[in-house]
């Protein structure tokens, strides 16, 4: 029997504290939001923050809870960020408190959004904003680009050592990749020799340990790195790599995952499944989960034609298309995000442009009382971010969703909230590393 999706309800409408507001083009805006536990309470907190140079350097961040309660901020002024940059928040150094890991604009020279000699990595304390460690390796401050892939900038927590949690990062700047300890010392460096729009690696590389030996593989669409920066396979597989993703498709198996022609790959680079132009002229975006409990294992939803509403849905069991569908037109028709809606157990919901759809049954509902987009006002595109994550309740997903061209930040949960069996936010992968857009 099909079970129906929980009717979203609004847990909470937080507004960005007055004092982290700033104004673009006439517009009142907060910037790009991260979520995570900041002050210890075992509640989720949300940080903002703003770009400086063409709104891709970090320069100003805000902390406050879910109450709107400022918590701390640094820096000052910046713009709404041309993209989601390079910020997570996690517990790197494993004490137990989260730290808000970022690079940060310092100002100096005549550095412009071409360059990041004006860049540092910074390690913040979650609790204060304080400063812990920092530092200007060469590998990131000596890097120039421009350009769609240069603007994608993006900075994920990894496990490349096999320690007992995930204490290093990967900052993907254009056509390189720098990965770092929590000291932040550089581990290794890896840069592509493919540049060219629409036949260049991923904007946003993927990690997770694909290949079951402890540490994590990096997927960059064109390359799957080994926990050491080398790589297992490099090819030119197919273009438009806009999005790709290490998870599990076929029997368990770990995959690399890769938008471009719809293709799914093994540690030696050969195709489990290939849709090929045909199908998936250009991918745009591609999210994994089991999206139907009438079929066996995950499905691949592939947005196949770019910043088109369209999308195929395939199993992992025959690689077959089983369904082809129109989702709800959004500005950008970007920002696709899978969610537990029912709890890990049950079937995953399909987040899009503010409306959350049931693949199963074909059907998507607008998130109540959520505005249209306001980003145009400020910024060349607009869109509807979405994390997903237990905020409160049972262990059904919560959905923390905002426009970061505006001061507001929605959390929705699934009918009915039981407030009493939540544990406590947990961050996880999904959480610190969320996809957010490709």
């Amino acid at each position: 029997m099909q079970s129906e999706m929980a009717r979203p309800l609004i847990h909470a409408v937080v507004e960005v504290p007055e004092v982290f507001v700033t104004t673009g083009e006439g517009q009142r805006l907060g910037g790009d939001v991260r979520i995570g536990d900041l002050s210890g309470d075992g509640q989720v907190d949300l940080l903002v923050y703003r770009c400086a140079d063409g709104g891709m350097k970090p320069c100003f961040m805000g902390a406050f809870n879910l109450r709107g309660e400022p918590l701390w901020s640094a820096g000052e002024g910046g713009q709404q960020p041309a993209r989601p940059m390079s910020v997570a928040i996690h517990d790197l150094d494993g004490d137990g408190n989260s730290e808000v890991v970022c690079l940060w604009h310092v100002g100096d020279g005549d550095a412009d959004e071409t360059s990041l000699a004006d860049i540092v990595v910074q390690v913040r304390d979650g609790r204060s904003g304080e400063v812990k460690q920092q530092a200007a390796p060469a590998e990131i401050t000596e890097r120039r680009g421009e350009g769609s892939n240069w603007v994608h900038q993006r900075l994920l927590i990894a496990n490349f050592r096999g320690t007992d949690t995930p204490r290093d990062l990967v900052v993907k700047l254009g056509d390189t990749v720098v990965a770092l300890d929590e000291t932040l010392q550089v581990l290794w460096t890896y840069r592509s020799r493919w540049h060219e729009y629409g036949r260049c690696p991923a904007y946003i590389p993927s990690v997770g340990d694909l290949n079951g030996d402890g540490v994590d593989e990096v997927n960059g669409g064109y390359f799957l790195l080994a926990a050491d920066g080398e790589p297992l396979w490099e090819a030119q597989i197919g273009e438009h790599m806009d999005s790709v993703a290490i998870t599990e498709w076929d029997n368990g198996q770990m995959r690399a995952i890769c938008s471009g022609f719809g293709q799914v790959m093994d540690e030696q680079g050969e195709a489990v499944l290939r849709l090929g132009p045909e199908l998936v002229p250009h991918g745009q975006e591609v999210r994994i989960a089991d999206f139907r409990d009438d079929l066996p294992g995950p499905e691949m939803v592939v947005r196949y034609d770019g910043h088109r509403p369209q999308v195929r849905v395939v199993s992992s069991a025959t690689g077959q298309v089983v369904d082809e569908l129109s989702l709800n037109e959004s500005p950008n028709n970007t920002g696709m995000v899978e969610v537990d809606w029912g709890g890990p157990d049950q079937r995953a919901m399909l987040f899009n442009g503010g409306w959350l759809w049931d693949l199963q049954k074909r059907e998507g509902i607008p998130l109540p009382e959520l505005p249209p987009p306001r980003g145009q006002a400020c910024h060349r595109m607009c869109w509807y971010h979405c994390i997903p994550a237990n905020v409160c309740g049972d262990q059904r997903e919560e959905m923390v969703v905002y426009d970061p061209c505006t001061p507001t930040v929605y959390v929705f949960t699934p009918e009915p909230l039981d407030e009493p069996a939540f544990g406590g936010y947990v961050s996880g992968p999904r959480q610190y590393n969320a996809r957010l857009m490709d």
